[in-house]
């Protein structure tokens, strides 16, 4: 199945079901205001998909306890387990349908309901902090009805019913509906699909014909999973060319509401819940000494790592034992810092795929930590591409970003050069906007994309008005010498100040540089620097190597303005016009 056809599937039946539980949501009105809704809703879903997956087993799991009474639990898990058919389960005699035979007790009952769960679920309930909506629940005469209203048919969230894929969309609806309800950044917590397959497919391209000839067993990392919809997705993609190969995925997340659904998920899936952590990244990695075949991630950006500081300093200084040896970004905004984190977590034949704004590209003067982490990436040859994606792509932002996709072992044609991809201008409009949202990525689009990531050299794409520009330039184009010129500080004679028979500099009239790597420096200073200021001189102790990449420079085309006779012309129309007008409001 294409995109296009899981974006129709989701504007369906998903749509639907996401409707139906944000109706139920509208129950809350009065003791919850809308942008509290979530705090229900959203572990109920959770609630009700554990349930709904265990029905069918669950007079098998309530016999298999029966004979187990004399057992400890840890010896009991395995044999529940198998019983129920997941890496989790529930030993209580009652269901959430069950429930509603006894309305004078249900707030009881369903602790008691949620008590019987396997650790790994009851984990994922705390998370949500739940207990405390159900006090509210029960004293406000809700929680009979929230809990009927899941158990209608429409309800029905059984993996037979509902794939995946399917619920991952649906709690991205929701999320995303709750975050808009509270003014809240709904893309902090989630991507875009046409986004994350475009991702998956710059990360696949290269090893499509590996995957094709079988037995792939390969690691996948989301360092800020959000719902793991990422990881979901590179999954697809892989068994997509061959069904059997052997996808783990790992994610650490930082919300604990998103966290609980995506560990959630991997309990449906039969995955490794363990796999999915919770944490600050930055402060709190919890995958230390783990490398990945595969980071896919579009880590928070324009966020400051203030809190982070201390932790990410003693990594820092670590140097190349850390996570952060080349040196740290402004305190303003952490999104380098994941780079990094990706980087140090890469096998050396991973790839990386990680969404930037575009202050990582140039922000930082030479030698400072943003300059230093580019050109980390440069000097060791492992920047594949960056590929600028249309604005409008996102939920909560409308800013330009880019992908940009990294690997330890570029293929030889690609050794010592870096791809730059302009797809800003292919795009299609969506006929309705979700946020900030208002353009995507179709099957065409994200063609296009690849084909000119496949060429490894400059060309220009077109296709049904669909635009795409790829250049490619070696390593050092990005590369730079800021040099320091000095002028003599003069005394009241007029004369350099000498000191140990050297002229001191004059700070007053110091100046700067900036020269592309290999220039002739000599040459350069002698034709740009001296016919203006004779006196002038290059202190060396000062010169500093930057790194920097003006992606929007190397695709600026220029539009040469209207001939002034043009202009001219046009304005004495204009002029004329005015005139009648005027002549016409005095008759």
């Amino acid at each position: 199945m294409n995109s296009s056809d899981l974006s129709r599937r989701t504007t369906v039946n998903v749509q639907e079901k996401a409707n139906l539980i944000w109706a139920i949501a509208d129950k809350l009105v009065g003791p919850y205001k809308p942008h509290e809704y979530g705090l229900v809703v959203l572990p109920m879903c959770v609630i009700k998909r554990f349930n709904d997956a265990l029905l069918p087993t669950r007079e098998a799991v309530l016999l298999k306890n029966a004979e187990l009474t004399d057992l400890r639990i840890q010896v009991k898990e395995g044999f529940l387990t198998q019983a129920s058919g997941y890496k989790f389960y529930n030993t209580s005699p009652f269901t959430l349908q069950t429930l509603l035979a006894d309305p004078d007790n249900i707030e009881a009952n369903f602790r008691s309901y949620l008590a019987a769960f396997s650790e790994n679920v009851i984990d994922i309930i705390e998370k949500f902090d739940f207990d405390k909506e159900i006090t509210k629940m029960a004293n406000n005469s809700l929680l009979f009805n929230v809990i009927a209203e899941f158990c209608t048919a429409r309800a029905d969230m059984s993996p037979d019913k509902v794939s995946s894929a399917d619920m991952g969309y649906i709690f991205e609806e929701l999320v995303r509906r709750f975050s808009e309800s509270y003014d809240e950044h709904a893309g902090a917590h989630f991507t875009a699909r046409d986004v994350i397959y475009l991702m998956t497919d710059l990360l696949i391209h290269p090893r499509r014909e590996a995957i094709k000839q079988g037995g792939m067993a390969a690691t996948v990392y989301d360092m800020a999973m959000g719902t793991s919809q990422m990881l979901a997705c590179m999954e697809e993609r892989i068994k997509a060319i061959d069904p059997d190969a052997d996808v783990l995925s790992f994610g650490q997340e930082i919300n604990e509401q998103t966290y609980a659904i995506a560990k959630a998920d991997m309990l449906i899936k039969g995955g490794n819940p363990d796999n999915m952590r919770h944490g600050n990244t930055l402060s709190d990695d919890q995958f230390g000494g783990f490398q990945f075949d595969f980071i896919i991630s579009n880590p928070p950006f324009g966020i400051e790592w203030k809190n982070e500081r201390a932790a990410v300093n003693r990594e820092h200084a670590k140097g190349r034992e850390g996570r952060f040896p080349p040196g740290l970004p402004a305190i303003s905004d952490s999104q380098q810092l994941f780079l990094l984190n990706g980087l140090a977590k890469l096998r050396p034949e991973g790839r990386m795929a990680i969404i930037q704004n575009g202050s990582p590209l140039f922000t930082g003067d030479a030698g400072s930590g943003p300059s230093e982490i580019r050109g980390y990436l440069l000097e060791n040859d492992w920047l594949e591409a960056i590929v600028q994606m249309p604005n409008d792509l996102f939920y909560n932002t409308g800013i330009a970003t880019y992908i940009w996709l990294v690997t330890k072992n570029k293929a030889p044609e690609r050794a010592g050069k870096v791809q730059l991809i302009d797809a800003s201008k292919c795009f299609v409009k969506r006929r309705k906007s979700l946020g900030n949202k208002r353009n995507e990525l179709d099957d065409v689009c994200i063609a296009l994309v690849l084909k000119a990531y496949a060429a490894k050299k400059d060309v220009l794409l077109e296709e049904n008005g669909l635009l795409v520009e790829s250049k490619l330039f070696a390593n050092e184009a990005f590369k730079y010498s800021k040099l320091t010129v000095e002028r003599p500080l003069l005394n009241e004679n007029g004369l350099p100040v000498l000191k140990r028979g050297k002229p001191q500099p004059d700070s007053a009239l110091r100046d700067t540089e900036i020269l592309p790597w290999g220039t002739d420096e000599d040459a350069y200073i002698k034709e740009n620097v001296l016919p203006y200021a004779p006196d002038a001189w290059v202190d060396h102790s000062k010169t500093k190597i930057g790194y920097e990449i003006p992606f929007t420079r190397y695709f600026y085309k220029f539009t040469p303005p209207r001939p002034s006779q043009e202009i001219l012309a046009r304005l004495k129309e204009l002029q004329a016009e005015t005139d009648a007008l005027i002549k016409g409001w005095q008759a």
